[in-house]
């Protein structure tokens, strides 16, 4: 019988508890080759006519004396008789002679009568060893043809399998990992594998925050493939989107204080150490600004209160403004005395360059519906120094929010993802990796280059580390020292040529989903009017000339006038650019390439290999109950639309493959639970009376429609995520082989 195909279908769900990071080539089913050959038979026994023909004329030589003497005896008794007849010899003489010849006659007939018996039983004797010996090579054939005719359909079998087979398994990382940190890639390659992550988080009924402080728009396929499965993503654009922006906006005094030091603490080298003493002092001073201009200040008027303290212009234009007041200014000039005003001022002015970024920071909120993808990016057009700062106050900002969850939710359920992290401060991402520990949010770290704060930290605590492209000597040299130099990859063909495919880019930048409207209408009219009337008659009863007279007269004069004036404007701005990093020409030919996809090439883990990886190929290193594994995956969303691929992993596959197919695959992972409400949450998260808890920390909705697969009309594509995998196809076994029959 053949073998059931226990490979798992492609049209498996994403699990919730699973993160997937790319795709492993393998091959379960190797290649069954050629068909067998049939087994070279001989042809069947039979009576050889050579033998035959040679018995038969060795018969015939050994009678042919005998035959001669028999004609002999029959002559001569002729010859006897005849000469009795004519009386040359006497009676008894002619009586003996005959009885002699014919004798000799006899017993030649008999002695050829015997030989050809002889020759007969030989014949009949050769003829029974030669049917014996057919019967014995019969079965022999037979055999022969049963073991060919099993080794055939087996061949049969492992090519249906072989062809079948899936090529491209799930490369997937356990819940228990707290943290993914990426070290090196191309913009193409973060895009994949941000594509990759949180396209599958959100599949799954999780909910997604970008932080892309790259100024590369990495997110951007992740955004149409969200929008493509009917989930409408928040995008803000910063600095251009912050009057927008409410993150942190309505914090308590000492907690804005506090996530605003910290901004103003970025700049320079991230890999310098913080200067404790001067953030405290920082938080100080706000925390003093604040006490003055009342509760809940916002951070143009913490501005406006820095500048106040730094004697920074006149404080009228901040008066005018409604930022401050007189007498908040000149509480604020005398809050601290002389010995301190040089110090205190140079902490203010400096705070105040920076955070003047950040001034017009949710002064224009405007209400916008919940989202389970949010998208928080830097524009270049923040500039060197703004970067920094608009980056760790989002980095902090977030943290924040996230420490205020109440208790820890399922793992994974929101995952941060931070592109361009080596931007941050060592103490930042500490924090920030804190926060999401202990409240169960998956984090991703993503480190164009590998600066020693970042490279201290790679891997640190229970962390999976994905290495993909390195461009510069050392974090490669690095990473290949971390990875270790003895483990043997190989690349296949579909990751080179898809790897290549994804550089294609086509623009930069991010399409905000915020704007503004604003409308005007004035009106005016006027209206005027007058009238008069008046009347008088007379009338004379018949024509007597004494009789009574009446008389009327009856005038009307009217005047009116009316004035109206209407004017209405309506003023509508949307801010954006559109940009786009593709990678849907990846796959133009995936068939053709799963089904020739081949060892491309056999590399170690070494310093030039690490620089020349295609951009989606990634090394994913991460600690299990097995031991320490390492393996090769490309992180190509594509893959998913290739027909070769699954989301099971490949042990799975091995493992289904020796148990029954009914106990295969079990288990799903659970949803979401409650999540926190607290100050300072923005209300893109907070889904209308919900009591200020945001959609995105607990709010679990109904889960979007699952990412739509790249081959249209396939039944057992993504678009059959979440249906119960088919039963294995078991076919009927062939018929036998055609072999000629047996003649004779």
């Amino acid at each position: 019988m053949t073998r059931p195909d226990v490979t798992p279908a492609a049209a498996a769900p994403p699990r919730a508890d699973r993160v997937y990071l790319g795709w492993e080539h393998a091959q379960v089913h190797p290649d069954p080759g050629p068909p067998p050959q049939r087994p070279a038979l001989p042809g069947p026994q039979q009576l050889n006519p050579g033998w035959l023909a040679a018995q038969q004329r060795e018969e015939r030589r050994l009678s042919r004396p005998l035959q001669l003497g028999g004609a002999l005896g029959l002559v001569l008794a002729g010859l006897t008789a005849a000469l009795g007849l004519l009386g040359v010899l006497t009676a008894a003489l002619t009586a003996v002679s005959l009885a002699c010849f014919l004798l000799l006659a006899g017993w030649c007939a008999r002695g050829v009568w015997h030989g050809r018996q002889e020759l007969r039983v030989l014949v009949a004797r050769e003829e029974q060893r030669v049917a014996r010996a057919r019967a014995v090579q019969g079965r022999q054939r037979h055999g022969q043809q049963q073991a060919h005719g099993r080794r055939f359909r087996d061949w049969q079998a492992r090519g249906r399998a072989f062809g079948a087979q899936h090529r491209w398994y799930g490369v997937a990382l356990p819940a228990e990992i707290d943290r993914v940190d990426v070290a090196g890639g191309t913009l193409a390659g973060w895009s994949a594998l941000l594509a990759m992550l949180a396209g599958f988080r959100l599949a799954a009924g999780g909910e997604v925050t970008v932080l892309d402080l790259a100024e590369g728009a990495a997110a951007q396929d992740l955004l149409s493939i969200a929008r493509s499965t009917g989930t409408d993503p928040l995008v803000w654009v910063l600095p251009a989107d912050l009057p927008r922006f409410d993150l942190g906006h309505g914090l308590p005094p000492d907690a804005l204080a506090d996530l605003l030091a910290v901004a103003a603490s970025a700049g320079g080298d991230p890999a310098s150490p913080p200067d404790p003493s001067g953030m405290a002092q920082d938080t100080a001073i706000l925390e003093r600004i604040a006490a003055v201009l009342g509760d809940q200040p916002s951070v143009a008027e913490l501005v406006a209160g820095l500048r106040a303290l730094a004697q920074v212009g006149h404080p009228h234009q901040d008066i005018r403004a409604g930022l401050i007041g007189e007498a908040q200014a000149e509480a604020i000039a005398g809050l601290y005395g002389r010995a301190a005003a040089d110090r205190v001022t140079e902490r203010a002015l400096a705070l105040e360059a920076r955070l003047g970024k950040l001034a017009s920071l949710g002064s224009s909120p405007i209400p916008v519906p919940p989202s389970r993808l949010r998208v928080l990016a830097v524009d270049a057009a923040a500039g060197l120094a703004g970067t920094q700062v608009l980056g760790t106050y989002l980095a902090a900002g977030l943290t924040g929010l996230l420490r205020r969850q109440h208790g820890p939710g399922p793992p994974w359920q929101h995952t941060v993802l931070v592109s361009g992290a080596e931007t941050l401060r060592g103490d930042v991402l500490d924090r920030l990796s804190g926060a999401c520990e202990a409240t169960g949010t998956g984090l991703v770290l993503a480190y164009r280059t590998l600066p020693p704060h970042a490279r201290a930290r790679l891997g640190r605590g229970n962390a999976a580390v994905a290495f993909m492209r390195l461009g510069n000597a050392d974090d490669a040299r690095a990473a290949s020292e971390q990875i270790g130099t003895e483990h043997r990859f190989v690349v296949a063909q579909l990751t080179d040529t898809v790897g290549s495919s994804v550089t294609d880019t086509a623009g930069q930048a991010y399409t905000s989903t915020l704007g503004t409207a604003s409308s005007a209408a004035v009106s005016s009219s006027s209206s005027q009017g007058s009238g008069q009337s008046g009347g008088r008659g007379s009338s004379w009863a018949g024509f007597a000339p004494f009789a009574p007279r009446t008389a009327s007269a009856h005038g009307e004069t009217s005047y009116s006038a009316s004035v109206s004036d209407s004017v209405s404007l309506t003023e509508g701005i949307n801010r954006g650019t559109a940009w786009g990093l593709q990678t849907a020409r990846a796959v133009g030919a995936n068939r053709a390439l799963a089904q020739a996809s081949q060892r491309s090439r056999e590399f170690l883990v070494e310093q030039h290999e690490l620089q020349q990886l295609p951009p989606s190929a990634v090394i994913v290193s991460y600690a299990s109950p097995a031991g320490r594994r390492v393996m090769l995956a490309d992180a190509n969303p594509g893959i998913l639309g290739l027909p070769t691929a699954t989301l099971h992993t490949l042990d799975e596959v091995l493992q289904a493959a020796r148990e029954p197919p009914a106990a295969a695959w079990a288990g799903e992972a659970g949803r979401a639970g409650d999540g926190p409400a607290a100050g300072g949450v923005p209300r893109a998260w907070v889904p209308p009376g919900t009591g200020g808890v945001p959609a995105a920390w607990g709010q679990t909705g109904a889960a979007d429609e699952p990412m739509a697969s790249a081959r249209p009309g396939a039944a057992d594509g993504p678009a059959a995520w979440g249906q119960p995998a088919p039963a294995p196809d078991l076919e009927p076994l062939p018929e036998p082989l055609p072999w000629p029959r047996d003649e004779g």
